[in-house]
């Protein structure tokens, strides 16, 4: 398989890496984050007070991944009447390191975009048709679930979700043969492309403005903080008689150690200890939803999660929005991805852009193994200052300064899949970690992914309280599976 431009910079990464530490204490301040005095609501919450000391499952990390587990233990939960098992409800505990939502999700390019047609020649070449395809249809399901979720609840206007869709451009020929190649792959398969659209140089130019031929796909935009808080407030409604949730944010955990090699969840007996800052939480089960900080409690996935600087800014343009589209946009030749914020309605104000990317420029090779989002590359931002310029010509300020620029971690696999399900060590030995789980890695394509295997984890931890057995949805890629990458396992893994 051809591997992605994201993935191929990990080669030299792998080699190198080590365990991460804890988030940056002083992060960079993020739009989604910091630009209004109450974008994040949660961003204190359970830092002081009593910690909760018991648990059934302790979740690390309040990111989409952390909220979206807790969120499916609580539908399982309710529907299948979970406390009568045992006396009372499921217990579960959010903990963060820093404030709420504060790693990758709450600093983000704010994209909800299904991949479509994107490297499915390689895919299907590398691992079959029925495998190609379930790399589309994981996207597909977890994006269908998040919209559903945000209009059954009316949250649309709330979290700024915008149905505008993507433009992908191909400012280079060699870009352009390749997006033609998979588009006829993905349409011999039985993939769903209905709504994809090539673009033709001359119609984006009349239509959009730049002189390159795209492909239009179906997609989102958000502000990913504010769905996640949504998500956080409904499922701690959801507690009472069958679920209850806590959440400590500002209390990183430091350590996960089993103190019992056998238990009895009925019974109560509790074979973790998660040590934080705070105090140490007895729990059944521990959940790894840190992302690129992965290998801070499980140091033998540094190399296999290799963490990963991004860096993103809010820029004005030169015109309103009516004179720029309102869909999301990304290209072939490097990395960056922007879209326009909405406006207020009636609006003449000069259009608000978020934008992202350019880390091929950066000192250090793609910032792989760069974990300091308190700082940013000034490399990559004047990179960032001159890129919308030079592809809308008249519409940008070269060398404009942002409005807010930042920087966020993001987890790298070699393979661009995350790893999904039981934690296993490098010699594919389940029991080792048993009762432990992870959903990481997701290679900077994170929103239309994490929540569906947030869904898997839960359903595995559901199954596993209850002596059943998981199986697979269709949807899944089975190589997302985390027994499934044991090479990757072995391959990476630190050598203390």
């Amino acid at each position: 398989m051809t591997i992605p431009i994201q993935s191929r910079s990990l080669r030299g990464a792998v080699e190198t890496a080590q365990p991460t530490g804890l988030p940056f204490a002083n992060p960079t301040q993020s739009f989604w984050t910091d630009s209004s005095p109450n974008a994040n609501l949660l961003a204190s919450r359970g830092s002081e007070g009593p910690l909760t000391d018991d648990a059934d499952i302790c979740i690390v990390g309040s990111g989409i991944t952390g909220v979206g587990v807790a969120y499916h233990l609580a539908q399982a939960a309710q529907a299948t009447g979970y406390a009568s098992m045992r006396e009372g409800p499921l217990k579960v505990v959010i903990l963060e390191a820093r404030d709420f939502c504060s790693g990758a999700t709450g600093r983000n390019g704010g994209h909800l975009r299904a991949a479509t047609y994107i490297g499915y020649a390689a895919r299907e070449a590398a691992f079959g048709r029925d495998e190609a395809m379930r790399s589309y249809k994981v996207e597909a399901y977890t994006t269908r679930s998040i919209v559903s979720i945000v209009r059954e609840h009316g949250w649309d206007n709330d979290i700024d979700m915008v149905n505008g869709g993507h433009i992908r451009l191909y400012l280079t020929e060699a870009g352009a043969c390749d997006a033609r190649r998979d588009l006829e792959c993905a349409r011999m398969s039985s993939l769903d492309l209905n709504a994809v659209k090539w673009i033709e140089k001359d119609e984006m130019a009349t239509e959009y403005g730049p002189p390159y031929p795209g492909v239009y796909s179906p997609a989102y935009n958000l502000w990913p903080l504010k769905f996640v808080t949504k998500l956080y407030e409904h499922t701690e409604g959801l507690s009472g008689q069958h679920f209850s949730l806590t959440l400590h944010t500002h209390t990183p955990a430091t350590a996960v150690e089993r103190v019992v090699q056998t238990s009895d969840y009925q019974s109560g007996i509790r074979p973790y200890v998660v040590s934080t800052s705070r105090g140490s939480i007895l729990c059944s089960k521990v959940v790894h939803a840190t992302n690129g900080y992965a290998s801070h409690l499980l140091p033998f996935l540094a190399g296999c999660i290799v963490p990963t600087r991004g860096q993103v800014m809010a820029v004005r343009a030169e015109v309103s929005i009516d004179q720029i589209k309102t869909n999301a946009w990304g290209n072939d030749r490097g990395s960056e991805y922007w879209f326009v914020r909405p406006a207020q309605k009636d609006s003449d104000e000069k259009s608000l852009i978020i934008l992202g990317g350019a880390r091929q420029l950066a000192v250090t090779p793609f910032e792989s193994n760069v974990q300091d989002d308190s700082t940013v590359c000034p490399v990559v931002g004047k990179a960032l200052r001159n890129f919308l310029p030079s592809v809308f010509p008249g519409k940008f300020m070269p060398e404009r300064k942002p409005e807010m620029e930042w920087t966020g971690i993001m987890g790298f696999t070699e393979a661009g899949d995350p790893l999904v399900g039981p934690v296993v060590d490098p010699d594919g030995n389940i029991d080792t970690f048993k009762g432990q789980f992870i959903a990481a890695g997701y290679s900077g394509h994170g929103m239309p992914r994490a929540f569906g295997c947030a869904e898997i984890i839960s359903q595995m931890v559901i199954a596993e309280l209850s002596d059943n057995k998981w199986s697979r949805p269709e949807w899944l890629p089975e190589r997302f599976l985390t027994w499934n990458r044991i090479d990757d396992l072995k391959d990476s893994s630190f050598k203390a």
